[in-house]
This record gives structure tokens, sequence and C-alpha cells, in this order.
């Protein structure tokens, strides 16, 4: 059956995954849920924050340099004044907080991240449900990680510290 030039089946389908993705990230609306100090310090005073806290921009230029959506570079950016990062790298294990984008090949998206956890940092692979193999590879991602993971929609942050194993979907 057609509808709209849609097929009916792939519209509903499609809107039971989202109602279905939404559902699992309800409990942790606004920290409600999060038994981590750290991880609901994070979503009250980074991804709940619409404006730039006081200090360097340089992340949040580059990050709007390379495409990124100007709501993800302020929290990215928010992210590396409120944990303290002074470095970064875009598609490279240099810098504390270290930025994956599409323009790296999948199989280099494994490597950085398993380099970076050797070094301690911390990740973001952007846009982790841009299609089905980014959607796999962070899964694996998560279940071979050995700390903290959060999965914030727009991207997959990837703690490399003192923190326990756990993943949040927020």
């Amino acid at each position: 059956m057609q509808f709209r030039g849609h097929k009916l089946n792939l519209r509903i389908s499609g809107r039971v995954a989202d109602w279905r993705n939404r559902l699992m990230r309800a409990r942790y609306f606004r920290g409600h849920g999060v038994h981590s100090p750290f991880v609901y310090d994070l979503v009250r005073h980074v991804f709940m924050r619409a404006e730039l806290l006081p200090g360097d921009r340089s992340l949040y230029e580059a990050l709007l340099a390379v495409g990124i959506a100007e709501r993800r570079a302020v929290q990215l950016q928010n992210l590396a004044i409120h944990c303290g990062y002074g470095s970064f790298g875009l598609n490279c294990a240099m810098g504390e907080l270290c930025i994956v984008t599409h323009a790296l090949a999948l199989t280099e998206v494994a490597a950085l991240v398993r380099d970076a956890a050797e070094a301690g940092r911390t990740v973001a692979v952007m846009t982790p449900y841009i299609d089905s193999e980014w959607r796999s590879l962070c899964r694996r991602l998560i279940a071979a990680h050995r700390s903290t993971t959060i999965d914030n929609r727009g991207y997959l942050l990837i703690f490399n510290n003192y923190l326990p194993k756990q993943h949040f979907r927020i």
C-alpha cells in the first residue's frame, strides 16, 4: 500500500523504532535515574546548557568549520571546559579529547578508539546513528570498552578514566 510516495509499512516500522528509542532514553531525562555523580553532572551542566561556558572557544570554532551542528559544537565545547580538557584532536588520537567525524573510515575509527584508550583520552564519535554500519561499529565499541560510555544521539562519548563500565543512553 502506498501513502504519499512511501510504503506504509516502512513508515510504521520507522515510527515504532523511534518511539522505542525515545522510551529507552526517557529514564535518563534531565539526569533522573543516573546513579553516577559524574554523568549526572554532565547531563545537568553540559548537555542541558544552550550557551557556551566562559573559556576557550577553539574547539567550538573547529567543530563549526568541519560542519558539526551548532548545538553539538556548544555541548562538546562545554564538555571540554567542564572536564578541564586543554587540547583536542579532530580525526586523530592527539589531545585529551578526540573528535571522530565521518571523514574517517570505519577501520580507522576502531584503531583510533583503541589508541585513545591506551593513552587515557576521551573520544567523541559524531552521529553514531547515521547508517547501519556506524550503528554496528558503535555497538561494538560500547561492548568492548572498559569504562563509561554515554550515547547522546548526536555523538557517543567514550571515557577512558577511573569510572566503572557503564553505558548511558541520554
